[in-house]
């Protein structure tokens, strides 16, 4: 199993090579060759590629070891049950590296819950197959789950199934992220914490603009900040490498301004077994309870 930079493993993962422009990963029972932009030096591992059985080209989509059609399969994540199936888009339904953000999650719910009476509640968008969402309400969060996909939503709901979460309080919610937050701020509504993974780009809902985060995140941020309890907490990752550690906490302290305090930043590194290691995401978050 490989470590993090954290020591924060991800159960059934493990990220095996990466070079000349692809990454090798086992998850759970299937191991795959997908593309990773930027990865350009040298296989370390070569002989171990052979052992993908699944594998992605950007032009012709998923193919399998066997040439049969890639079924869905479980994997284990912080207690947790996923099921992945391969997309259209090169993903699986988990993006690993998220798993290092779970423990600070987890630690900003348990100490609300310590300190208040009703469950704290906090807003996830673009919120995925929803990892965080399942973490943070078994933690003893009421989670707000919105992602503009109907498909992805009804797909975090299968997972929040087999992980046996049905029975916690998560309002699943297709919905465009500015649209809903705007309403939220309407309704005059609060949240203890609020997490963001936004994509480059993206189209919202039937009818919605576009997302692009270069233009679009600050505003939200601006509309998020108003939502926050006054002791909330915020994190913010991204896959953009334009913004990085540094600009993902500019964006934070420019829009929340004094309320901010200390933005922590930094990237969400994955450390191959074979040597090497990869920034997949960039964080920034702040707590101003703690």
């Amino acid at each position: 199993m490989t470590g993090f930079r954290d020591d924060a493993p991800v159960e059934a993962y493990e990220l095996i090579d990466l070079g000349d422009g692809a990454r090798l990963e086992r998850f759970g029972e299937h191991v795959t060759d997908r593309p990773l932009a930027g990865s350009l030096e040298p296989r370390r591992a070569p002989t171990r590629w052979a052992d993908a059985d699944l594998r992605f080209d950007r032009d012709g989509g998923w193919t399998t070891r066997d040439g049969a059609d890639p079924r869905p399969w479980p994997i284990q994540v912080a207690g947790l049950t996923l099921e992945l199936r391969p997309t259209e888009a090169g993903q699986v339904g988990l993006f690993p590296e998220h798993r290092l953000t779970l423990d600070w999650l987890i630690g900003r719910v348990a100490a609300r819950a310590a300190r208040q009476e009703d469950p704290p509640e906090v807003l996830h968008l673009f919120a995925y197959t929803g990892l965080a969402t399942m973490a943070m309400a078994r933690a003893g969060a009421a989670v707000a789950h919105v992602d503009a996909s109907r498909p992805t939503v009804a797909w975090a709901r299968a997972n929040a199934a087999f992980s046996r979460l049905t029975d916690r309080p998560i309002r699943w919610l297709v919905d465009d992220a500015r649209d809903f937050v705007a309403r939220e701020l309407r309704r005059d509504r609060r949240y203890d914490g609020i997490v963001l993974d936004p994509p480059s780009f993206g189209h919202g809902t039937k009818g919605a603009r576009r997302w692009q985060i270069e233009e679009d995140l600050r505003p939200l941020l601006a509309m998020c900040a108003r939502l926050l309890a006054d002791d909330g907490f915020l994190l913010l990752t991204a896959h953009t490498e334009a913004l990085g550690p540094e600009g993902l906490g500019r964006a934070v302290r420019e829009t929340v301004g004094p309320r901010a305090g200390t933005v922590e930043t930094g990237d969400l590194t994955l450390h191959a077994a074979a040597g090497g290691s990869v920034d997949l995401s960039a964080y920034a978050r702040w707590d101003r309870g703690a």
